[in-house]
C-alpha cells in the first residue's frame, strides 16, 4: 500500500510523557508532570451545570449546525466581542488545533511566520499541509519587512507558549493593525489569555473589523475543558467564512452537541458564570504563587522576560530537562520550541506552572 507521507512527527511532549510513565513504574515513584499544557491547579466544577442539561432533547441527539449552534455563537459574540461582531463571523471547531488546521488549509499564502520560540504543533500542522514557515524575533521586525511579507501570514501567541510571557496589549494591537492595513494576514492564537480575564477584556473587540485578522480560540485552557475539544474561529472576511464553513461541514458534519451546550451554559447562565469565575480565580492564584516561588528560588530564566511579564500557564526555568527528571519533575527542553537557537536552549526547560502550589513547592525545594 502506498502512503502519502506528511513529513510531520509525533509530538516530543508525548514521547516525554511516555518516558516519565516508564520511569515512574520502574522506580514506583510519583513524578510531577509539568511537561503537559493542562491547567491543573483545580478542575472546573461542572456538576451543577450538567445536572441542568436535558440529554433527551432533539438538539442534543441530532447533527448540530455545521458552523456551530446559534446560541453558542451568540454567547461568544457577547462574551468575547461585546456584541460588536456578528454570529455569522464565528465558526465552532473541534478545539484550537483543529481550528488552526482549518485556517492553514484555507488561506493562500507563501509562508507562515512563527515567533522565535513557538508551540511545536504549528510546524507539524504546516508540514501536513505543505506550508513553508519562518520565524521572527520581535513584532518590530515584522514592520521593517512589511512589503516582503504581504503574501505571508503571521502567528501571534500571547501569552506565549512556551515562554509564558505577556506583552502589553497596546503594543500587540499596534502591530496587528499595521500588518492588517498592509495586507499581511495575522492569526491571533491566544488560548491562555482568557484564563486571566473575562468579559471586561476588550482586546478581541478591537480586531472585529480587521479583514486580514483571524482569531483562533479554544476553551481548553480558559475553561479547563481540554477533554471537550471545543474552540472557535472568528473572521470578518466573507469569502474565508464561507470556505471555512464548507470545510467544517465535510470534515466534521457538526461539532459535538454536548460540548457546545455545556460551554454555552458556562458562558450564559448564572451557575455557569460562577463556576467559570471560581475556576479562573483559583487557577490564576496558583499560577502566580508558583511563578513568584520560581523567582525567589532564582529558577526563573529571567533573560526571557526582559521586555515582558511572566504570566503563565508556562514558564522557562534555568534547569535542563534532564536535571529536572533527576528530581522527578517532568518538563520539555526549550530546544524543542525553537528552530534557530536549539543549542543555547538546551540548558533551559519549559514547565507548566498551573499546578497546586504546595505540590509544586515541595518538588522544587529540592533545588
Amino acid at each position: 500500500m502506498d502512503i502519502n507521507k506528511s513529513g510531520a512527527k509525533y509530538s516530543a511532549i508525548v514521547g516525554i510523557g511516555e518516558k516519565i510513565k516508564q520511569k515512574s513504574k520502574e522506580t514506583n515513584s510519583e513524578y510531577l508532570l509539568l511537561n503537559r499544557g493542562v491547567n491543573s491547579v483545580c478542575n472546573i466544577d461542572l456538576n451543577s451545570i450538567v445536572s441542568d442539561i436535558d440529554f433527551n432533547t432533539i438538539e442534543m441527539q441530532v447533527y448540530p449546525p455545521s458552523q456551530g449552534r446559534p446560541e453558542l455563537r451568540n454567547s461568544i459574540n457577547e462574551h468575547y466581542f461585546n456584541k460588536k461582531s456578528k454570529s455569522e463571523n464565528i465558526l465552532i471547531c473541534g478545539g484550537g488545533m483543529s481550528a488552526l488546521d482549518l485556517v492553514f488549509q484555507s488561506i493562500k499564502i507563501q509562508q507562515i511566520l512563527l515567533p522565535e520560540y513557538y508551540w511545536g504543533s504549528y510546524a507539524q500542522i504546516m508540514a501536513i499541509r505543505g506550508i513553508d514557515s519562518n520565524t521572527y524575533a520581535k513584532l518590530e521586525d515584522l514592520e521593517e519587512h512589511t512589503e516582503s511579507i504581504k503574501n505571508s501570514a503571521v502567528i501571534i501567541c500571547d501569552p506565549n507558549n512556551p515562554l509564558g510571557n505577556k506583552l502589553p496589549d497596546e503594543k500587540i494591537l499596534q502591530h496587528i493593525h499595521h500588518l492588517n492595513d498592509n495586507g499581511t494576514i495575522v492569526i491571533v492564537d491566544c488560548p491562555y489569555r482568557r484564563i486571566f480575564c473575562g468579559d471586561e477584556d476588550d482586546f478581541f473587540q478591537q480586531l472585529v473589523n480587521c479583514e486580514n485578522v483571524i482569531i483562533v480560540e479554544s476553551f481548553s485552557k480558559s475553561l479547563g475543558l481540554s477533554g471537550q475539544r471545543l474552540g472557535f474561529i472568528h473572521t470578518s472576511h466573507k469569502d474565508l467564512t464561507e470556505e471555512l464553513g464548507i470545510r467544517l461541514m465535510y470534515a466534521t458534519n457538526g461539532i459535538n452537541a454536548f460540548s457546545q451546550i455545556l460551554v454555552h451554559s458556562l458562558l450564559s447562565t448564572e451557575k455557569g458564570k460562577q463556576a467559570t469565575l471560581d475556576f479562573k480565580t483559583n487557577t490564576v492564584a496558583g499560577i502566580r504563587k508558583n511563578i513568584e516561588f520560581l523567582k525567589n528560588k532564582h529558577l526563573l530564566a529571567e533573560k526571557f522576560y526582559q521586555d515582558s511579564e511572566p504570566v503563565g500557564i508556562f514558564a522557562v526555568i534555568n534547569q535542563s530537562e534532564e536535571k529536572l527528571l533527576e528530581h522527578r519533575i517532568g518538563s520539555v527542553s526549550l530546544s524543542y520550541f525553537t528552530r534557530n537557537k536549539k543549542e543555547s536552549a538546551q540548558k533551559f526547560a519549559r514547565i507548566c506552572v498551573s499546578v497546586p502550589h504546595d505540590k509544586f513547592r515541595a518538588y522544587f525545594n529540592q533545588f
